[in-house]
């Protein structure tokens, strides 16, 4: 797949670490250290502007090494980038740690995951059919 898109940061276009990989690392664009303090969240600029096709969407998500070592994680994960958004992606963070965090220009700050959506056409019902869950939802099926 082709997507379109313009990089006004000095850093390599996103790119799979491994072979495998469903997300792209998407890099901090900074002209100075940010510092997160505990609980605080900031806005975080890549320098990165996309034009996906119709019926796609880019994923933004944390990345793991992040969240579980420093409590850096994204405020609205996944955030989602729609097909005719065309501004900068700025990446929502939050630092749940006890400790301030420094982010560095270039450091790789989350990841981005772009996937097929359908658009759904609503059907109105008086009743729903029966499931063996039923209306069964949070904690439902116990800890064992």
């Amino acid at each position: 797949m082709k997507v379109q898109i313009v990089n006004k940061s000095h850093h390599p276009l996103p790119e799979y670490q491994t072979a495998l990989s469903a997300g792209m690392d998407i890099r901090a664009n900074l002209e100075e250290r940010v510092v997160l303090q505990p609980l605080e969240r900031q806005l975080i600029p890549t320098g990165l502007y996309i034009s996906l096709p119709p019926g796609y969407e880019a994923q933004l998500r944390p990345r793991s090494g992040l969240a579980l070592k420093h409590g850096l994680t994204l405020l609205n994960a996944p955030g989602t980038i729609d097909a005719d958004y065309r501004g900068e992606l700025n990446i929502l963070m939050v630092n749940l740690s006890s400790e301030a965090f420094a982010l560095n220009d270039g450091e790789r700050i989350c990841q981005l995951v772009v996937a097929a959506h359908e658009r759904v056409e609503w059907t109105p019902v008086d009743a729903l059919d029966q499931t063996e869950r039923g209306s069964g939802g949070f904690g439902h099926t116990g800890m064992q």
